[in-house]
């Protein structure tokens, strides 16, 4: 991990940090926008999932982490259209054959939103090769799911270094992977919609793309400025940044 970035001061730093609380409460905004016109509240169309489904999705999510994680930087680097054109791209072809291709399609869709998160921490100053930052990349994925509400960014990890090496990695992704699950199942629920198919999917997985990059775009920005200014410092700010206003009593 890049230990040498330049410092801010501290102005611009209650500027940045603002500006990223800013984007943690818009991160969801697109996403429930997308499904609401593909098919209306995600609670009915979780009836159309088989309860069986749950733990197929989980294994599938599991193994498909694990797959994504060991390609690393052997993912062809497109960039942020190409990542989006294949993401929409098999997100159509997913939702095309209903909710089986769907599920197969599901580590294509692990893969390419993980090589989207990989990019945001290199582009905050970060060696995605690194086994901390490599730890932080899968960490993104717990970051509440899309359709929750619930953005999920928890400072706490601003402090932590993981690791990715043997039982630590297996143990990571099966904390990761049933929260990963929760949400690709909302994603598979809103694709059985009736008619849809194809369009939903392509529209959902853009939609998925785009809260997990900014998500993972938040988090490393923050994890460069602990490096600059300590994890202390950031935590407490962009606490009170965070803080949903407060109506005043008239």
């Amino acid at each position: 991990m890049n230990q040498t970035l330049p410092a801010l001061p501290a102005p611009d730093l209650d500027r940045e940090i603002d500006e990223l609380a800013r984007a943690l409460r818009r991160a969801n905004g697109p996403l429930m926008s997308v499904v609401n016109r593909l098919g209306g509240g995600i609670e009915a169309q979780m009836a159309h999932l088989p309860p069986r489904l749950r733990s197929e999705v989980e294994r599938v999510t599991a193994a498909a982490l694990g797959a994504a994680l060991g390609l690393g930087g052997a993912v062809p680097a497109v960039g942020r259209r190409g990542t989006l054109a294949a993401a929409i791209l098999s997100g159509a072809a997913g939702g095309a054959g209903g909710l089986a291709t769907s599920i197969a399609e599901l580590p294509v869709t692990v893969t390419v939103i993980l090589k989207a998160i990989r990019d945001e921490a290199e582009a905050a100053g970060f060696d995605p090769a690194e086994p901390s930052v490599r730890a932080a990349c899968l960490m993104v994925f717990s970051a509440g799911s899309p359709l929750s509400g619930d953005d999920g960014v928890n400072t706490s990890f601003l402090s932590a270094r993981l690791t990715l090496t043997g039982p630590a990695l297996q143990k990571l992704i099966a904390t990761v992977a049933p929260k990963l699950a929760v949400a690709l199942g909302q994603k598979l629920a809103a694709q059985a919609v009736p008619v849809l198919g194809a369009i939903s999917g392509a529209g959902l997985n853009a939609a998925y793309l785009s809260y997990y990059r900014e998500v993972a775009r938040i988090r490393f920005a923050l994890m460069r400025l602990a490096v600059q200014h300590g994890a202390e410092a950031v935590t407490q700010r962009f606490a009170v940044a965070s803080e949903a206003p407060r109506l005043r009593k008239a």
